[in-house]
């Protein structure tokens, strides 16, 4: 074989594996070596090469890497309460930050049992088992669920297409991983456990620092908006696809679509409220990541207020860009739009202090073609009755309406907030489900393959962290948009859009990945989907317009 690895071509015997292949690559690397890609596919170091290949390693710096990493400490921990508390329910619920928040259902947390648990990981890792993939036919599968009463997994077998049942073992531990784990216990030196609320957290390391775990500041607010949505799912009885698919197979999927687009009206609702209790504010600054459904939640956020008697008046940062040849650049040199500095503050600072002044201004429409500011005669001015209301990224960032008193603000900070679990073990990550609406709206509405939509997100990604998720914190208040039946409805498009991406594309691993999360849920018919509801804006067809 021709295996191809950086810039070198290494001439090798069939059915060797990659860690025997690069070893001395793997041990000299800088951080942990999680797991690689091998002609676009994810694949562990225990994979074995049967034909020319292309291999890329995948450490910790890389953000795949950083999911095995969580993905197997996660499997650790499973491994380190089936030894020492074999009878405890464990759900692992959220993320915050750089941390996984878990409960137990039938035991209380303590101190001394997370130092326990602790301590047991660490010897798992110590010992640097091995983490076997085992694979069985429906059959042996049937067999096996019937004699361990186990649902780890099962969701799998659920899916009567699948014909190979896979468990993960390490000695007498088994569990299933809805993604790619590593293939031993070694490379997780780097945790902690901490009490938390009722439950604990897992703390691991970020891609950018795979060195030592990061000092977070605490996420209070974060944490009340995730476990508002939890709470309410636990009362319904559905926090994990198995119980979801359960709902669509027995008609009752349309009650809990209503149930969850009404928790949305009643929470803008209430942040309408608290607007009218808040006197002073003239002015409502809106920023959340990329297809949080910014859109929609402000044109019925107007809607509320217009029963409060307050009429919001919209104005688009996108209109007060500096002039191009002032852009800031990238370290690629190219134009970056996403920097607060792209952005004329002194312009708009002006603007935005003559209108709350009660003065008339005239309103620029940026010109994108040629990159600089048009002023074609838009008047605007402020009623007493009228409020601004503003949407961007950068609009938690104070920097942006230095100029404004803050009390005259409200900042709101709405993200798709995911606590829909695949099974008790396995989480799905919030970023994931953006991923998934962008794919469809940059389809159904920009007229963008799901090839292209993968290829940006990293950069999407890049520019959120940067700009939004440090001040996410000082909102006023957190909007959800999350709605927990929302994959099953958007399955029916981003599915054949991801199975269209080909091998021979480097995506093709994430879309893979997409596709293996996706294929679980039951479709849900978008037609019982209000008219109103955040999810149009990405499957369309809804009252708003975009």
């Amino acid at each position: 074989m021709k295996i191809t690895f950086k810039d070198r071509i290494i001439e090798t015997q069939d059915n060797i594996k990659v860690r025997d292949l690069l070893k001395e690559e793997i041990q000299n690397n800088k951080y942990n070596v999680m797991g690689c890609i091998v002609n676009n596919e994810y694949q562990n170091l225990d994979f074995e090469l049967s034909k020319d290949s292309n291999i890329e390693l995948i450490d910790m710096t890389n953000k795949e890497g950083m999911k095995i990493y969580r993905r197997t400490l996660i499997y650790i921990l499973g491994k380190a309460f089936g030894e020492l508390y074999p009878e405890a329910l464990i759900t692992v619920n959220y993320q915050l930050a750089h941390a996984m928040f878990c409960e137990i259902d039938n035991m209380e947390t303590t101190d001394e049992m997370l130092e326990k648990i602790s301590k047991k990981m660490k010897e798992i890792i110590q010992k640097d088992l091995k983490i076997e993939k085992r694979i069985m036919n429906r059959e042996e599968a049937k067999k096996f669920y019937e004699e361990t009463k186990t649902r780890r997994g099962k969701l799998q077998y659920d899916l009567e297409s699948n014909n190979e049942i896979v468990m993960y073992y390490c000695e007498d531990y088994y569990n299933y991983c809805y993604g790619m784990i590593a293939a031993n216990t070694g490379s997780l030196n780097i945790f902690k456990l901490e009490k938390y609320e009722d439950g604990f957290l897992v703390k691991y390391p970020s891609s950018k620092n795979p060195a030592e775990l990061p000092n977070d500041k605490e996420s209070n607010k974060l944490s009340l908006a995730l476990n508002e949505y939890d709470d309410l799912h636990k009362i319904l009885k559905i926090n994990t696809v198995e119980k979801l698919n359960r709902t669509v197979e027995e008609n009752k999927i349309k009650d809990i679509i209503m149930i969850d687009e009404a928790l949305h009206e009643k929470k803008i609702a209430n942040i309408a409220d608290e607007i009218l209790k808040r006197k002073d504010v003239k002015m409502i600054l809106i920023a959340g990541p990329s297809s949080s459904g910014k859109t929609t939640f402000a044109q019925r956020l107007g809607i509320q207020l217009r029963i409060n008697g307050i009429k919001p008046v919209t104005i688009s940062v996108d209109n007060y860009f500096v002039e191009r040849k002032d852009t800031p650049k990238d370290e690629n040199g190219n134009y970056n739009f996403e920097c607060i500095e792209a952005i004329d503050m002194d312009l708009f600072n002006d603007h935005l202090t003559r209108l709350l002044n009660g003065e008339e201004v005239e309103m620029p429409q940026f010109d994108f073609k040629v990159g600089t500011k048009r002023y074609k005669g838009k008047m605007l001015k402020l009623h007493e009755d009228e409020v601004l209301v503003i949407e961007g990224i950068h609009c938690l960032n104070d920097r942006l309406t230095s100029k404004i008193q803050s009390n005259q603000k409200f900042k709101i900070y709405i993200s798709d907030l995911t606590v829909l679990n695949m099974d008790y073990y396995n989480r799905i990550s919030s970023t994931d489900n953006r991923l998934i609406r962008r794919i469809v709206r940059d389809y159904q509405f920009r007229g963008y393959s799901a090839l292209h939509t993968l290829k940006t997100w990293k950069s999407v990604n890049d520019g959120e962290e940067q700009n939004i998720f440090p001040f996410q914190e000082s909102a006023d208040a957190m909007f959800n948009t999350s709605l927990i039946y929302e994959l099953g409805a958007l399955k029916e498009i981003a599915l054949p859009l991801l199975e269209e991406i080909t091998p021979e594309e480097k995506e093709y691993a994430e879309a893979r990945r997409l596709v293996n999360m996706l294929k679980y849920f039951k479709t849900i018919d978008s037609k019982l989907i209000p008219s109103n509801s955040l999810l149009k804006e990405f499957l369309g067809g809804g009252d708003f317009e975009y």
